[in-house]
Protein backbone atom coordinates (compact mmCIF):
# COMPACT_ATOMS: atom_id res chain seq x y z
CA UNK A 1 0.00 0.00 0.00
CA UNK A 2 1.50 3.31 -1.12
CA UNK A 3 1.59 6.54 0.83
CA UNK A 4 -1.41 7.97 -1.03
CA UNK A 5 -3.56 4.91 -0.35
CA UNK A 6 -2.44 4.82 3.28
CA UNK A 7 -3.41 8.48 3.64
CA UNK A 8 -6.81 7.77 2.08
CA UNK A 9 -7.32 4.86 4.49
CA UNK A 10 -6.46 7.03 7.50
CA UNK A 11 -8.77 9.79 6.25
CA UNK A 12 -11.60 7.28 5.77
CA UNK A 13 -11.13 5.98 9.32
CA UNK A 14 -11.16 9.54 10.65
CA UNK A 15 -14.30 10.48 8.69
CA UNK A 16 -16.24 7.44 9.83
CA UNK A 17 -14.93 7.85 13.39
CA UNK A 18 -16.02 11.50 13.37
CA UNK A 19 -19.54 10.50 12.27
CA UNK A 20 -20.28 9.35 15.83
CA UNK A 21 -19.32 12.82 17.11
CA UNK A 22 -21.57 14.58 14.61
CA UNK A 23 -24.47 12.26 15.51
CA UNK A 24 -23.95 12.82 19.24
CA UNK A 25 -24.20 16.60 18.76
CA UNK A 26 -27.20 16.63 16.41
CA UNK A 27 -29.48 13.77 17.44
CA UNK A 28 -30.74 15.21 20.77
CA UNK A 29 -32.07 18.22 18.84
CA UNK A 30 -33.30 16.70 15.57
CA UNK A 31 -34.19 13.18 16.64
CA UNK A 32 -32.92 10.05 14.88
CA UNK A 33 -35.37 10.00 11.92
CA UNK A 34 -34.87 13.61 10.82
CA UNK A 35 -31.11 13.46 11.33
CA UNK A 36 -30.64 10.27 9.34
CA UNK A 37 -32.99 11.36 6.56
CA UNK A 38 -31.04 14.60 6.15
CA UNK A 39 -27.82 12.60 6.21
CA UNK A 40 -28.73 10.21 3.41
CA UNK A 41 -30.60 12.69 1.20
CA UNK A 42 -27.81 15.27 1.31
CA UNK A 43 -25.22 12.54 0.72
CA UNK A 44 -27.21 11.18 -2.25
CA UNK A 45 -27.44 14.68 -3.75
CA UNK A 46 -23.69 15.19 -3.37
CA UNK A 47 -22.92 11.79 -4.94
CA UNK A 48 -25.28 12.50 -7.84
CA UNK A 49 -23.48 15.80 -8.42
CA UNK A 50 -20.13 13.98 -8.45
CA UNK A 51 -21.50 11.44 -10.94
CA UNK A 52 -22.86 14.15 -13.25
CA UNK A 53 -19.66 16.20 -13.14
CA UNK A 54 -17.60 13.08 -13.82
CA UNK A 55 -19.88 12.00 -16.65
CA UNK A 56 -20.46 8.61 -14.99
CA UNK A 57 -24.10 8.74 -13.93
CA UNK A 58 -25.20 5.13 -13.35
CA UNK A 59 -28.46 3.47 -14.41
CA UNK A 60 -30.59 3.07 -11.29
CA UNK A 61 -34.19 2.60 -12.42
CA UNK A 62 -33.95 -1.09 -13.31
CA UNK A 63 -32.66 -1.97 -9.82
CA UNK A 64 -35.01 0.19 -7.74
CA UNK A 65 -36.53 -2.73 -5.81
CA UNK A 66 -33.11 -4.06 -4.84
CA UNK A 67 -31.96 -0.58 -3.90
CA UNK A 68 -34.91 -0.31 -1.52
CA UNK A 69 -33.73 -3.52 0.14
CA UNK A 70 -30.14 -2.29 0.31
CA UNK A 71 -31.18 1.13 1.59
CA UNK A 72 -33.33 -0.48 4.28
CA UNK A 73 -30.71 -2.97 5.52
CA UNK A 74 -27.49 -1.03 5.03
CA UNK A 75 -28.51 2.57 5.76
CA UNK A 76 -32.03 3.41 6.97
CA UNK A 77 -32.25 0.90 9.82
CA UNK A 78 -28.63 0.84 11.09
CA UNK A 79 -28.15 4.62 10.76
CA UNK A 80 -31.37 5.20 12.71
CA UNK A 81 -30.49 2.66 15.40
CA UNK A 82 -27.06 4.22 15.90
CA UNK A 83 -28.53 7.72 16.08
CA UNK A 84 -31.18 6.60 18.57
CA UNK A 85 -28.57 4.84 20.70
CA UNK A 86 -26.39 7.96 20.88
CA UNK A 87 -29.11 9.88 22.66
CA UNK A 88 -28.00 7.92 25.74
CA UNK A 89 -24.54 6.57 24.82
CA UNK A 90 -21.26 8.39 24.36
CA UNK A 91 -19.94 8.67 20.82
CA UNK A 92 -16.86 6.64 21.73
CA UNK A 93 -18.88 3.74 23.17
CA UNK A 94 -21.15 3.70 20.10
CA UNK A 95 -18.10 3.62 17.82
CA UNK A 96 -16.58 0.69 19.70
CA UNK A 97 -19.83 -1.30 19.66
CA UNK A 98 -20.20 -0.63 15.93
CA UNK A 99 -16.77 -2.18 15.32
CA UNK A 100 -18.42 -5.58 15.92
CA UNK A 101 -19.95 -5.36 12.41
CA UNK A 102 -17.49 -7.88 10.84
CA UNK A 103 -18.36 -10.38 13.59
CA UNK A 104 -22.07 -10.19 12.77
CA UNK A 105 -21.30 -10.25 9.05
CA UNK A 106 -19.41 -13.54 9.48
CA UNK A 107 -22.38 -15.14 11.25
CA UNK A 108 -24.89 -13.84 8.69
CA UNK A 109 -22.71 -15.06 5.80
CA UNK A 110 -22.39 -18.50 7.40
CA UNK A 111 -26.17 -18.85 7.80
CA UNK A 112 -27.32 -17.10 4.61
CA UNK A 113 -24.75 -18.05 1.95
CA UNK A 114 -23.11 -20.99 3.75
CA UNK A 115 -19.72 -19.29 4.07
CA UNK A 116 -17.41 -21.51 6.08
CA UNK A 117 -16.76 -20.64 9.72
CA UNK A 118 -13.21 -21.81 10.32
CA UNK A 119 -11.93 -22.53 13.85
CA UNK A 120 -10.05 -19.22 13.69
CA UNK A 121 -13.25 -17.34 12.92
CA UNK A 122 -15.22 -19.16 15.61
CA UNK A 123 -12.51 -18.26 18.11
CA UNK A 124 -12.75 -14.64 16.94
CA UNK A 125 -16.53 -14.60 17.43
CA UNK A 126 -16.20 -15.95 20.97
CA UNK A 127 -13.49 -13.40 21.72
CA UNK A 128 -15.74 -10.67 20.34
CA UNK A 129 -18.48 -11.64 22.78
CA UNK A 130 -15.96 -11.30 25.60
CA UNK A 131 -14.93 -7.88 24.28
CA UNK A 132 -18.50 -6.61 24.20
CA UNK A 133 -19.06 -7.91 27.74
CA UNK A 134 -15.95 -6.07 28.94
CA UNK A 135 -16.96 -2.80 27.23
CA UNK A 136 -20.52 -2.94 28.55
CA UNK A 137 -19.75 -4.24 32.01
CA UNK A 138 -16.73 -2.02 32.65
CA UNK A 139 -17.92 1.21 31.06
CA UNK A 140 -17.81 4.61 32.82
CA UNK A 141 -21.45 5.12 31.70
CA UNK A 142 -24.06 4.21 34.33
CA UNK A 143 -25.89 1.05 33.21
CA UNK A 144 -29.56 1.98 33.46
CA UNK A 145 -32.29 0.08 31.54
CA UNK A 146 -32.35 2.86 28.91
CA UNK A 147 -28.57 2.64 28.44
CA UNK A 148 -28.74 -1.15 28.10
CA UNK A 149 -31.50 -0.75 25.50
CA UNK A 150 -29.32 1.75 23.65
CA UNK A 151 -26.39 -0.68 23.70
CA UNK A 152 -28.71 -3.31 22.23
CA UNK A 153 -29.76 -0.87 19.50
CA UNK A 154 -26.12 -0.18 18.63
CA UNK A 155 -25.35 -3.89 18.38
CA UNK A 156 -28.53 -4.42 16.32
CA UNK A 157 -27.22 -1.79 13.90
CA UNK A 158 -24.02 -3.80 13.50
CA UNK A 159 -26.16 -6.88 12.80
CA UNK A 160 -28.08 -4.94 10.12
CA UNK A 161 -24.79 -4.00 8.46
CA UNK A 162 -23.98 -7.72 8.41
CA UNK A 163 -27.25 -8.47 6.59
CA UNK A 164 -26.73 -5.48 4.30
CA UNK A 165 -23.24 -6.58 3.30
CA UNK A 166 -24.37 -10.11 2.41
CA UNK A 167 -27.44 -8.77 0.57
CA UNK A 168 -25.23 -6.44 -1.48
CA UNK A 169 -22.88 -9.32 -2.31
CA UNK A 170 -25.78 -11.48 -3.52
CA UNK A 171 -27.82 -8.82 -5.32
CA UNK A 172 -25.33 -6.34 -6.78
CA UNK A 173 -22.47 -8.42 -8.11
CA UNK A 174 -20.72 -6.50 -10.89
CA UNK A 175 -22.67 -3.29 -10.29
CA UNK A 176 -20.78 0.04 -10.33
CA UNK A 177 -19.91 1.05 -6.74
CA UNK A 178 -20.94 4.68 -7.26
CA UNK A 179 -24.36 3.56 -8.45
CA UNK A 180 -24.74 1.36 -5.38
CA UNK A 181 -23.84 4.28 -3.11
CA UNK A 182 -26.31 6.64 -4.80
CA UNK A 183 -29.09 4.05 -4.92
CA UNK A 184 -28.60 3.05 -1.29
CA UNK A 185 -28.65 6.59 0.08
CA UNK A 186 -31.57 7.73 -2.09
CA UNK A 187 -33.64 4.65 -1.22
CA UNK A 188 -32.94 5.12 2.49
CA UNK A 189 -33.98 8.76 2.22
CA UNK A 190 -37.33 7.81 0.66
CA UNK A 191 -37.97 5.11 3.27
CA UNK A 192 -37.27 7.53 6.13
CA UNK A 193 -39.29 10.40 4.71
CA UNK A 194 -42.68 9.49 6.35
CA UNK A 195 -41.35 9.08 9.94
CA UNK A 196 -39.21 12.20 9.48
CA UNK A 197 -42.14 14.37 8.44
CA UNK A 198 -44.12 13.46 11.56
CA UNK A 199 -41.16 13.99 13.92
CA UNK A 200 -39.86 17.39 12.86
CA UNK A 201 -38.18 19.35 15.70
CA UNK A 202 -40.15 22.17 17.27
CA UNK A 203 -37.21 24.59 17.42
CA UNK A 204 -34.63 25.72 14.89
CA UNK A 205 -31.28 23.92 15.20
CA UNK A 206 -28.22 25.78 16.43
CA UNK A 207 -25.23 26.49 14.14
CA UNK A 208 -23.35 23.60 15.81
CA UNK A 209 -26.16 21.20 14.89
CA UNK A 210 -26.32 22.49 11.30
CA UNK A 211 -22.55 22.08 10.91
CA UNK A 212 -22.74 18.58 12.38
CA UNK A 213 -25.49 17.55 9.93
CA UNK A 214 -23.63 18.93 6.92
CA UNK A 215 -20.38 17.32 8.05
CA UNK A 216 -22.12 13.99 8.67
CA UNK A 217 -23.77 14.00 5.23
CA UNK A 218 -21.05 15.48 3.04
CA UNK A 219 -17.88 14.31 4.78
CA UNK A 220 -18.69 11.17 6.78
CA UNK A 221 -21.11 9.77 4.17
CA UNK A 222 -20.62 11.15 0.62
CA UNK A 223 -16.85 11.74 0.71
CA UNK A 224 -16.28 8.65 2.84
CA UNK A 225 -18.07 6.44 0.31
CA UNK A 226 -16.01 7.87 -2.54
CA UNK A 227 -12.81 7.14 -0.60
CA UNK A 228 -14.04 3.67 0.30
CA UNK A 229 -14.78 2.68 -3.28
CA UNK A 230 -11.51 4.21 -4.50
CA UNK A 231 -9.62 2.07 -1.99
CA UNK A 232 -11.56 -1.04 -2.99
CA UNK A 233 -10.35 -0.49 -6.57
CA UNK A 234 -6.75 0.41 -5.75
CA UNK A 235 -5.76 -1.85 -2.83
CA UNK A 236 -8.53 -4.47 -2.71
CA UNK A 237 -11.25 -5.31 -0.19
CA UNK A 238 -8.98 -7.00 2.37
CA UNK A 239 -6.67 -4.00 2.81
CA UNK A 240 -9.64 -1.64 2.77
CA UNK A 241 -11.31 -3.62 5.55
CA UNK A 242 -8.49 -2.58 7.88
CA UNK A 243 -10.46 0.67 8.26
CA UNK A 244 -12.51 -1.37 10.77
CA UNK A 245 -9.59 -1.02 13.18
CA UNK A 246 -9.27 2.74 12.66
CA UNK A 247 -12.89 3.86 13.08
CA UNK A 248 -13.32 3.06 16.82
CA UNK A 249 -9.87 4.47 17.58
CA UNK A 250 -10.75 7.78 15.94
CA UNK A 251 -14.22 7.69 17.55
CA UNK A 252 -12.66 7.22 20.97
CA UNK A 253 -10.07 9.94 20.35
CA UNK A 254 -12.54 12.49 18.99
CA UNK A 255 -15.04 11.78 21.77
CA UNK A 256 -12.40 12.47 24.43
CA UNK A 257 -10.97 15.55 22.68
CA UNK A 258 -14.10 17.35 21.48
CA UNK A 259 -16.90 16.12 23.75
CA UNK A 260 -14.86 15.52 26.91
CA UNK A 261 -16.15 11.94 27.12
CA UNK A 262 -14.72 9.69 29.85
CA UNK A 263 -12.40 6.89 28.79
CA UNK A 264 -12.10 4.11 31.35
CA UNK A 265 -9.79 1.13 31.56
CA UNK A 266 -12.67 -1.17 30.60
CA UNK A 267 -13.32 0.86 27.45
CA UNK A 268 -9.72 0.51 26.31
CA UNK A 269 -9.51 -3.16 27.27
CA UNK A 270 -12.78 -3.96 25.51
CA UNK A 271 -11.63 -2.08 22.40
CA UNK A 272 -8.43 -4.12 22.20
CA UNK A 273 -10.32 -7.40 22.67
CA UNK A 274 -12.96 -6.55 20.05
CA UNK A 275 -10.38 -5.46 17.48
CA UNK A 276 -8.40 -8.63 18.13
CA UNK A 277 -11.55 -10.65 17.49
CA UNK A 278 -12.18 -8.73 14.27
CA UNK A 279 -8.63 -9.53 13.12
CA UNK A 280 -9.32 -13.24 13.68
CA UNK A 281 -12.73 -13.24 11.98
CA UNK A 282 -11.67 -11.20 8.94
CA UNK A 283 -8.29 -12.99 8.77
CA UNK A 284 -6.54 -9.66 8.34
CA UNK A 285 -2.89 -9.34 9.25
CA UNK A 286 -2.00 -5.91 10.50
CA UNK A 287 1.68 -6.50 9.73
CA UNK A 288 2.84 -8.17 6.57
CA UNK A 289 0.74 -9.41 3.69
CA UNK A 290 -2.84 -10.47 4.19
CA UNK A 291 -4.59 -13.48 2.82
CA UNK A 292 -5.74 -11.75 -0.37
CA UNK A 293 -2.23 -10.66 -1.39
CA UNK A 294 -0.80 -14.13 -0.78
CA UNK A 295 -3.27 -15.63 -3.25
CA UNK A 296 -2.35 -13.09 -5.94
Amino acid sequence: MGARDLGALLLLGALWGASFIFIRVAVPVLGPFVLVDLRVLLAAAALVLCAVVGGRFPKLRSNWRRFLGLGFLNAAVPFTLIAASEINLTASLAAILNSTTPLFAAVVAAVWIREVLTPRRIGGLLLGIVGVAVVVGWTPVTLSPVVLLSIGASLAAALCYGFGGVYAKRSFSGQPPLGMAIGQQAAAGLLLLPPSVVSLPEEAPSPAVVISVLSLALLSTALAYLLYFRLISSVGPTNTLTVTFLVPVFGLLFGALFLDEPVGVGTLAGLVIILSSVALVTEIRLFGKGREEKRA
